[in-house]
């Protein structure tokens, strides 16, 4: 007979409220454990976000890395990296901070790439400061 296993399910599919582990066992012993335990918070995240922190892990933090891994931006790893602290539940004190930082960066790239002149690059980032 063939175990199957099956990723835990962190929301009830039928009322959407949080589900909990009731029953742990040992496959090598057969010792079976019954009660509420709740998962780790990492547990509760979507597949997405744990895929996207396997991959922050493997390049040791670098954004440029997880840009270059996963084909995305720097704002957006920045905002993945964002929406995965929230729902660890560290909170976003430095959202603001966070969200000037990636317009200045989207104004430097453009500026990189030549679709903004200079004078127009120093005009944006003197908006965002406001």
């Amino acid at each position: 007979m063939r175990n199957i296993s099956y990723p835990i399910l962190n929301r009830c599919p039928v009322c959407e409220h949080e589900m909990i582990v009731t029953n742990l066992a040992c496959h090598n012993c057969h010792t079976k454990i019954e009660g509420e335990f709740l998962p780790s918070k990492f547990c509760r995240l979507p597949q997405e976000q744990i895929e996207f922190i396997e991959v922050f892990l493997k390049c040791r933090g670098s954004i440029k890395d997880v840009e270059k891994e996963l084909g995305i931006s720097y704002p957006t790893v920045r905002n993945r990296l964002d929406s995965v602290l929230q729902a660890l539940g560290y909170g976003t004190d430095k959202a603001e901070s966070t969200v000037e930082a990636t317009n200045h960066q989207n104004i430097l790239d453009a500026l990189e790439k030549g679709e903004i002149t200079p004078e127009e690059a120093a005009q944006q980032l003197r908006k965002v400061k406001k």
